[in-house]
């Protein structure tokens, strides 16, 4: 399937599949226990219809919005998401190179094959480090000296990971990182040779932001996904969040974020916005639909933080539905990921061409002008449900 006969984030992800040994694309498509939450992420959006308003002189479509303080031109920004080098060789790099391109946000995560730095060299484009406070808060300090350093216009701290969800997909297809050669994977690999010669042609699985802390772990020999693992601390609290406010001067977000007692905390503890997120059904299993809690906290705190859409996103109507909900933008993780693994930057800008097409084209069939007049005038949920 060539790029040019992908006409929807749909395809992109059955060309994503073709090219990825089962055990990667596994692992980026998988959720926690029996994938509810992941299932419901993309499917609640059906709950909701757009109201078109007709008549309306759509001459002009601006897509253009602010969110955490930089002019984007589409309401959209890019999740962050780890070891992206699992997809394509051009990692996270490409993805950054391609936010630049369409001027929106790109989220470089912990877990990234690519350093901090790397990724402020490679793009001039407003930029977001993903973070978390770990048991070594000098680590966490490190991260936010680095990303004033680099230029990073944001900072995002993920909350719902206090431990790692159930992801069966993995347990059953022997899923490791880095990818290893197993009996059961091996037709797998040996039956996508371009993904495997590129393996091979660049080597390096490692976390970069991190790899060079694990030689000063009190003299002890331990592996780096080991050293991670035992830096996730259960006991932080708001309290902990506050003491990371008090060291960035800039936009601060709060990831996984479903509840308007949760909004209200991150608000009061210093938080500009809320990425309502469930993980992308990959933690705790049979939570809502982001887009279904995007209106009650929307009702609470819509004055008071910007809040961003994250999961399920695979249309520009959901983006509208979600905007319209009260959301100030939409986040994806999965979509962009598909383009990655298809084509590399360019899958990645395909991705993001099919999204501002079908926002511009959905804009002008709801008679709706700019991204700043939408509201709930032009959304409903559907009646019987």
């Amino acid at each position: 399937m060539r790029l040019s006969r992908c006409y929807n984030i749909a395809d992109l992800q059955t060309r994503a599949r073709r090219r990825l040994p089962s055990p990667i694309y596994n692992y980026l498509e998988g959720g926690a226990d029996d994938e509810r939450s992941l299932r419901r992420n993309s499917s609640a959006f059906d709950d909701y219809e757009l109201l078109p308003a007709q008549l309306n002189d759509i001459s002009n479509i601006d897509m253009t919005t602010t969110c955490l303080g930089e002019t984007m031109s589409m309401p959209l920004l890019l999740s962050p998401t780890g070891m992206s080098r699992l997809f394509h060789h051009e990692a996270e790099s490409a993805v950054a190179r391609a936010a630049e391109k369409f001027g929106i946000y790109y989220s470089l995560s912990t877990l990234a094959t690519t350093t901090i730095e790397s990724i402020a060299a490679a793009s001039a484009g407003p930029k977001m480090f993903q973070i978390y406070i770990f048991r070594d808060r000098g680590l966490t300090e490190e991260f936010v000296v680095r990303s004033k350093e680099s230029g990073y216009k944001a900072l995002c701290l993920t909350v719902d990971t206090p431990i790692t969800g159930n992801r069966e997909r993995d347990r059953v297809s022997g899923f490791s990182m880095p990818p290893r050669f197993t009996a059961s994977s091996l037709l797998s690999f040996s039956m996508h040779p371009a993904w495997a010669f590129n393996l091979l042609r660049h080597r390096s699985f490692a976390m970069a932001n991190v790899e060079h802390r694990v030689d000063a772990i009190e003299g002890r020999a331990v592996s780096l996904f080991d050293y991670i693992a035992e830096q996730f601390d259960q006991s932080i609290s708001w309290k902990d969040f506050e003491w990371l406010a008090a060291r960035w001067d800039g936009p601060l977000v709060v990831k996984g974020i479903q509840t308007v007692a949760d909004a209200r905390r991150a608000a009061a503890a210093g938080a500009t916005a809320v990425m309502v997120s469930n993980h992308g059904g990959r933690q705790l299993d049979g939570t809502p639909a982001p887009v279904d809690c995007i209106g009650p906290i929307a009702d609470a705190l819509g004055d008071e933080l910007e809040i961003i859409c994250d999961g399920g996103v695979r249309r520009g109507t959901d983006v509208l539905k979600a905007l319209a909900l009260g959301a100030t933008a939409c986040s994806i993780g999965r979509p962009y990921l598909y383009g990655l693994a298809a084509a590399g930057q360019r899958g990645v800008e395909f991705a993001l061409e099919i999204f501002e097409t079908e926002i511009r084209r959905s804009m002008a069939l709801l008679g709706c002008r700019s991204i700043a007049a939408l509201g709930r005038s032009y959304v409903q949920r559907v009646a019987d449900k």
